[in-house]
């Protein structure tokens, strides 16, 4: 079984060739009809590296397969461009949007990416000229180690719609021009955001995601998620975390997927709802944060539903701040008071303004 570019490889056979369909998932019920023969699936390169292997491994046994890898489609294209392989950021973008380079977009970084077919370079050039960077150099490299093998390098900017690319398809990115980086600590500009007001600020932000304390694979609940930043940076601090935003208002549950998308982080699953009701059925998490919402219910049925969580809360009102004393009083924790003021004008000279304190409580549950 394999797809009928891989079965037009073979020389001539006596046995059955099964065409692998389009969409892949419909091929998995064909291959599983075959058990109990010999069957061999040709996929291209190491399927284990942004391919098919983990699909088709989660269907079988053990005992019932091993697999028999190739050169990486990235190890082939780092050979040809003689490019350090361990310093240049491999993905996948055959399934996934090209957001998802957006927090490595900065001049001089190197990327190697699958696409999903001939129409992937012309989408991608565009989004890097959308973002800034169309001075970036694109290399699409057409069946790499095969007869077919063909590599056109040019600039984004550059690329013309009449070009023609075949699958499969893999473009090494070589990334210039004048778009903003995002920065790789925690409180990251407010403008990265599209919000309506409701937004942790950056320093509070960058406060807050150090008492959140993300581990590697851990989940988060954001309550009361506003601009989705305190869930978008959570994200954005290691791949392998996870993090649900739940939010009241429909437009800001909206406006939170749309950031979350721009951002690359469309891994962030929104939730439109209230808290406590709209936790229910959720996975347990490790951390969360309330940064809308809070009342001594919530507190209460957090306690249940997110035992041995991290908690943090941020206050902004005396009504807010007073039930976080008084939860701090019976639960234990740390209470934190930020005071923040910036330099601002005070008529012809310059003077402090002072924002709302805000109070932070942060503990184990």
């Amino acid at each position: 079984m394999g797809p009928p570019r891989h079965l037009s490889l073979l020389p001539e056979l006596s046995t059955q060739r099964v065409d692998w369909p389009v969409p892949f998932a419909d091929g998995i019920d064909r291959l599983l009809s075959f058990r109990g023969r010999r069957v061999a699936v040709l996929a291209s390169g190491d399927p284990f590296w942004f391919g098919a292997g983990a699909v088709i491994a989660r269907h079988l046994a053990p005992e019932e397969w091993r697999a028999l890898p190739g050169v990486s489609c990235f190890a082939l294209a780092a050979n040809r461009l003689g490019w350090r392989l361990e310093t240049t950021f491999c993905t996948g973008l055959h399934a996934a949007p090209f957001a998802r380079l957006r927090r490595h977009l900065a001049p001089q970084a190197r990327f190697i990416a699958t696409l999903r077919d001939g129409e992937g370079p012309h989408g991608l050039a565009q989004y890097l000229a959308a973002e800034g960077f169309g001075d970036s150099i694109l290399h699409m490299m057409e069946a790499l180690g095969g007869p077919r093998e063909r590599i056109t390098s040019v600039a984004a900017s550059r690329l013309g719609r009449d070009a023609r690319f075949d699958h499969p398809l893999c473009v090494a990115i070589e990334v210039a021009g004048q778009g903003a980086c995002l920065p790789r600590s925690s409180g990251i500009p407010d403008d990265w955001f599209d919000h309506d007001g409701q937004i942790t600020k950056r320093p509070v932000r960058a406060l807050t995601l150090s008492a959140l304390a993300p581990r590697a694979g851990e989940h988060l609940w954001d309550i009361g998620g506003g601009s989705g930043s305190i869930a978008i940076e959570w994200l954005l601090s290691d791949p392998s975390l996870r993090a649900t935003c739940v939010e009241a208002q429909a437009d800001r549950a909206d406006r939170i997927t749309g950031n979350a998308a721009h951002l690359g982080m469309d891994r962030l699953r929104v939730i439109t709802g209230r808290a406590p009701e709209a936790l229910q059925g959720l996975d347990r998490p490790d951390a969360v944060f309330i940064g809308g919402g809070l009342s001594l219910d919530l507190l209460e049925q957090l306690e249940t539903l997110a035992k041995g969580a991290r908690l943090v809360a941020n206050a902004v009102t005396l009504d807010s701040e007073a039930i976080l004393t008084q939860a701090q009083r019976r639960l234990g924790g740390d209470l934190m008071r930020i005071d923040l003021a910036q330099a601002a004008p005070l008529g012809k000279l310059r003077g402090w303004k002072a924002a709302y304190p805000i109070v932070q409580w942060s503990v184990t549950l």
